[in-house]
């Protein structure tokens, strides 16, 4: 199976910047979509940012411009740096990777555990 650890969350001042990183092992042939979510109290998910494998990107209306999605192909890692953060950034951020399981070659979405970031006002 395949596991995503996820890193980099914490509290941090209106203004300030923070890194995820989300790390992906086990049995993988390929990952071709690796994006962040996002989810608030009593808010639905919503996605952040996503990258493809050749390197295509898609962001949240509300965070172009601050938060940069990137990736590492060869250690199947994906980043989200996060600039100018403001009070509604607050949520617990999620990675996602759809992947292509190399025992099988099946196709199959996976999840992080999930972690937290707080911006204080």
């Amino acid at each position: 199976q395949v596991q995503l650890v996820e890193s980099g969350g914490g509290l941090v001042q209106s203004g300030g910047s923070l890194r995820l990183s989300c790390a992906a092992s086990g049995s993988i042939f390929s990952i071709y979509h690796m994006g962040w979510y996002r989810q608030a109290p009593g808010k639905q998910r919503e996605l952040v940012a996503s990258i493809t494998i050749d390197g295509s990107t898609n962001y949240l209306d509300s965070v172009k411009g601050r938060f940069t999605i990137s990736r590492d192909n060869a250690k199947n890692t994906v980043y989200l740096q996060m600039n100018s953060l403001k009070p509604e950034d607050t949520a617990v951020y999620y990675c996602n990777a759809d992947v292509t399981i190399l025992a099988t070659m099946a196709y199959e979405e996976y999840w992080g555990q999930g972690t937290q970031v707080t911006v204080s006002s």
